[in-house]
């Protein structure tokens, strides 16, 4: 029965997070937006970022909140609150009223919506708990690409605001509907005939931590810092996409917004593809290799100019971009435990928040310094480089809190 229980929660948590990954469609709205309020691009976009930021923080309070309410309330308040302002945005008269809406209110839906599916999978999934937290976040990744299109026609249609209206009621509904599904395992449940093997046990902490106790570890920092390297590389790409394809291939504004489409899947797959090998070769060795693979690409990334090696070298990057939200999760649940994943690996997403702000202004402002994208690729390259020390020395803390510093094993049976 909670063999078939776990995977219905998977697919519901599914939904939740594609609904919630609409967010990352907010470049249909720029334009039109950008027309309606007679304001510049950068000003419409300031919403977007409002709302990332704000999800950062969100979901640490949701993750704390959940541990006290359960799943179902937090996500489905999360639903509400996410839908809704989206609804609110489409009476928005200007930017303060959208600012507000779509970015603070969305955003703290958002955020409590977002941990929610995350925190419930790695307690039912602990044998596939890379792979299925990589599936949720997975859906929140690929929420644009049904969205785009969607919302494309609605604008041509009823008009920009009108089309706020009309998904914010649609979110509504669907993250409510599957947040009813989100519950916990019974105490000590585990899928019948499972036994970690013995490199998981060895790249697991030995008993579940709270977030105060975390906090006291380096381990928890060096995770943050994980993530805040890996998404502010990433970042800083999906920031300046069309506008970096343009100058590199010298190509029409039409050809790289098809480009950035393309590339886009990339952020959703790369979500399921790492998360999935962290569970064969540990987290650890999962960030060595992404980090490996964009210092390479960052590097040799300007010296490309025709339209498909741009594609497929932005295409890798975005993957691994997307694979940092796939794996952390896991990786989070492996060194402090399951049962506090919710407010522990909430407050690390305050990494995605900075990241969301730090990423785009480096490269922007080496752009506009320089007059090309070619020293902001390199340096961010070379941030890649000096970053791969952290997934070599980090390690599961001890179960008594100390914190031992990590030596260079990397994925092998005898890691310990």
């Amino acid at each position: 029965m909670n063999e078939k229980r776990r995977w219905g929660i998977a697919f519901a948590a599914i939904l939740v997070q594609m609904a919630l990954g609409a967010v990352y469609a907010w470049s249909v709205f720029r334009v039109p937006l950008s027309k309606l309020f007679h304001s510049t691009i950068s000003e419409v976009t300031l919403t977007f970022t409002i709302a990332i930021f704000v999800l950062g923080f969100a979901s640490f309070f949701g993750g704390l909140w959940l541990n006290k309410v359960g799943p179902r309330v937090v996500v489905i308040v999360g639903g509400l609150l996410y839908g809704g302002g989206i609804f609110l945005a489409s009476f928005s008269s200007g930017l303060s009223w959208l600012y507000f809406t779509y970015g603070v209110i969305g955003g703290v839906g958002l955020g409590f919506g977002y941990i929610v599916p995350i925190s419930v999978l790695v307690k039912w999934f602990p044998d596939r708990r890379g792979l299925m937290t990589g599936v949720a976040v997975g859906g929140f990744g690929a929420g644009a690409l049904v969205t785009a299109p969607v919302a494309t026609r609605l604008i041509q249609s009823v008009g920009v605001l009108q089309t706020f209206a009309y998904l914010g009621i649609a979110f509504l509904i669907v993250t409510v509907a599957g947040g009813w599904f989100m519950t916990n395992p019974p105490a000590g449940w585990r899928p019948e005939g499972w036994t970690p093997k013995a490199l998981e046990k060895a790249q697991r902490a030995a008993r579940d931590f709270t977030l105060g106790e975390a906090l006291k570890t380096w381990q928890w920092w060096a995770l943050w810092l994980l993530l805040f390297l890996n998404t502010s590389a990433g970042i800083s790409i999906i920031s300046q996409e069309s506008p970096m394809f343009q100058e590199l291939a010298k190509t029409t504004a039409i050809v790289a917004a098809s480009m950035v489409g393309i590339v886009s899947i990339g952020n959703a797959l790369g979500r399921v593809f790492w998360a999935w090998v962290s569970d064969w070769i540990t987290r650890r060795a999962t960030f060595v290799v992404m980090y490996l693979l964009q210092a390479a690409l960052f590097w040799f990334l300007p010296t490309f100019h025709s339209v498909t090696a741009l594609i497929v070298i932005t295409f890798v990057i975005l993957m691994c971009y997307g694979g940092g939200f796939g794996t952390m999760p896991a990786f989070a649940a492996d060194y402090f435990g399951a049962k506090n994943v919710g407010p522990i690996y909430g407050l690390m997403l305050t990494a995605w928040g900075f990241a969301s702000a730090f990423g785009p202004l480096l490269i922007a402002y080496f752009r506009q310094s320089t007059g090309a994208y070619a020293s902001a690729l390199h340096l961010i390259a070379v941030i890649m480089v000096v970053s791969i020390v952290l997934p070599l020395l980090v390690r599961p803390p001890k179960s008594n809190g100390e914190s031992p510093v990590a030596g260079a094993e990397i994925a092998t049976g005898t890691a310990r």
